[in-house]
């Protein structure tokens, strides 16, 4: 069948760029785009312009690097962009600084500015949104559409000088008397209700949802939220029982209003709806004592308190909320750790839930870090991802971490890719060394 008759027309990230963030110093790119090396069935063709010309998205990246190696500034990065979208305009006044964590290993990238840009189809077309600033003010902002395969400028920003698209020239010139140097015009755009721009400030309400252990918390109140709904919690239920954790049921105790109040506040915050500042809210908010979960016993279900489960089982209930999300929303989840507390297999599941268009009908997308190399395919288990979606975090003897991806290398279809990524073959890999652990063994018998 022809590929325009079948493709998509949804939301989809194609790639994201940053630069002078975190631990990345130099340019950085993610990219969701497919490639050659790509296993069949993997990509899904996106419908990106009224033409129909399609691109080939991956539901699915992962990055793989050594303890403090920056794989998880990747989707911290992302996440900072959507913290800037998000709150630039209304959690703050002239005064405010913006949020920023540049390189800080050198003298000179505290001074330079930092930059970030996504390209992403929201609704069958192609965008482009991105913008540069420094501590003080916003010093360029950027939005183009690609309706025809050809640019159409939405806006262009230069310091407080805004140029518009021919699309609501007037409203936009509007959206120019409330704008602050500290605020980003997407932002003051949403605040204002500008129609043309609210789906791409929608677009990161809905995406690049961080799933890390400092916000468990707030993913268990969504994980709660979730049961008290009958629809949701039949999904959250099923996952809960094919992870095979022993549980065959979840109850919630009765709540007191405050409680209920908080854990919605705390959704809010998960979900970009407040900042964790304008909530005023504990984000070590925890479910402890408001779930009971029950085990099969010899003489029936016996039931538990949240407390007194396994450490992977609190992670994963912690998971399944912005999981659910994601799945049912077809939006981007980021998953910072992903094989953290959890066993592999379940890891892997995971990633086929996102991989498979069956239990993934709406384009979701996943990136993730992690450790665990049986996701490259082992002796046991079939390669969960495809060569094209594995990326490599390494960190330079200067403390800059460089992204690549594993398709630069361009490994055979049949090579061990755990095998070689263990022993350094593509690099992301800590530099340990075996006689200098001997050594401090033998200081601590003297």
């Amino acid at each position: 069948m022809d590929e325009m008759l079948t493709a998509d027309t949804g939301t989809v990230l194609i790639r994201f760029e940053a630069e002078n963030v975190r631990s990345f110093r130099d340019p950085i790119e993610l990219s969701m785009v497919a490639t050659r090396l790509a296993e069949p069935g993997a990509a899904r063709p996106v419908r990106m312009n009224e033409r129909g010309t399609t691109v080939p998205v991956l539901p699915v990246a992962c990055v793989f690097g050594a303890n403090a190696s920056g794989k998880s500034n990747v989707l911290r990065a992302m996440a900072d962009m959507r913290g800037c979208v998000l709150h630039s305009f209304r959690s703050g006044d002239l005064d405010t600084p913006i949020p920023r964590s540049p390189f800080r290993l050198d003298a000179i990238s505290a001074t330079r500015p930092t930059r970030f840009s996504v390209d992403l189809v929201l609704d069958g077309v192609r965008h482009e949104y991105g913008f540069v600033h420094t501590d003080e003010h916003f010093v360029e902002e950027w939005a183009y559409s690609y309706p025809r395969a050809k640019r159409t400028v939405l806006f262009e920003r230069d310091g407080m000088h805004v140029a518009h698209g021919t699309r609501e020239r007037s409203r936009g010139k509007a959206v120019e008397q409330l704008l602050r140097p500290n605020a980003l015009f997407l932002s003051t755009s949403a605040a204002a209700g500008h129609e043309l721009l609210m789906p791409l400030y929608r677009w990161f309400a809905n995406n690049f949802v961080m799933a890390e252990a400092a916000n468990r918390g707030l993913r268990h109140a969504r994980t709660l939220s979730l049961l008290q709904d009958e629809r949701e919690r039949a999904r959250v239920l099923e996952l809960v029982r094919v992870a095979d954790l022993g549980v065959v049921d979840v109850r919630i105790e009765p709540l007191d209003p405050d409680f209920l109040d908080r854990v919605r506040r705390a959704v809010r915050v998960l979900h970009g709806k407040e900042s964790d500042l304008d909530a005023d809210l504990d984000l070590s908010i925890d479910v402890a004592g408001g779930l009971r979960l029950s085990h099969a016993g010899a003489a029936g279900p016996v039931e538990f308190d949240d407390r007194e489960e396994s450490l992977g089982t609190v992670v994963w209930l912690g998971l399944l909320g912005p999981l659910i999300d994601a799945l049912r929303d077809g939006t981007v989840l980021l998953a910072d750790e992903l094989d953290s507390s959890l066993h592999p297999r379940l890891v892997e599941e995971v990633v086929r839930l996102f991989q498979d268009p069956l239990s993934n009908p709406r384009n979701a997308q996943l990136i993730a870090n992690a450790f665990d190399t049986s996701l490259l395919g082992d002796s046991v288990s079939p390669r969960v991802l495809g060569r094209d979606q594995i990326w490599l975090a390494d960190k330079a003897p200067d403390g800059a971490t460089s992204l690549r991806a594993l398709a630069e290398f361009a490994p055979r279809k049949e090579e061990d890719l755990a095998g070689r990524y263990l022993g350094g073959r593509y690099g992301g890999v800590p530099l340990i060394d075996h006689h200098e652990f001997s050594g401090i063994v033998e200081l601590t018998r003297s």
